[in-house]
């Protein structure tokens, strides 16, 4: 697994950990849901590499703060729809 968002000049682990917080909570009010800021870090932090894989798919560079912030918001708010899909079954 290629975790090259990790790997970037300039994100680091605090720069990590703020990009997950920002992308679980905007995953949190693009679905909707409401759980806490640990569950946001993690989904945040999961959505980052769910984000990541989908930008190399899709041959997207992602590079810098806000491109790994909305890589990151984009796959945790793709993680929580799969989550809650899931759920209804």
């Amino acid at each position: 697994m290629d975790y090259a968002f990790l790997s970037q000049p300039g994100v680091g682990l605090f720069t990590m950990l703020i990009i997950g917080l920002l992308a679980g909570w905007i995953a949190e009010k693009v679905t909707s849901s409401n759980h806490g800021l640990f569950m946001n870090l993690i989904v945040g932090i999961a959505g980052a590499f769910i984000g990541g894989k989908l930008a190399e798919v899709l041959e997207i560079p992602v590079f810098g703060f806000w491109r790994t912030l909305v890589a990151a918001a984009i796959g945790a708010t793709i993680l929580l729809f799969v989550v809650r899909a899931v759920r209804r079954q």
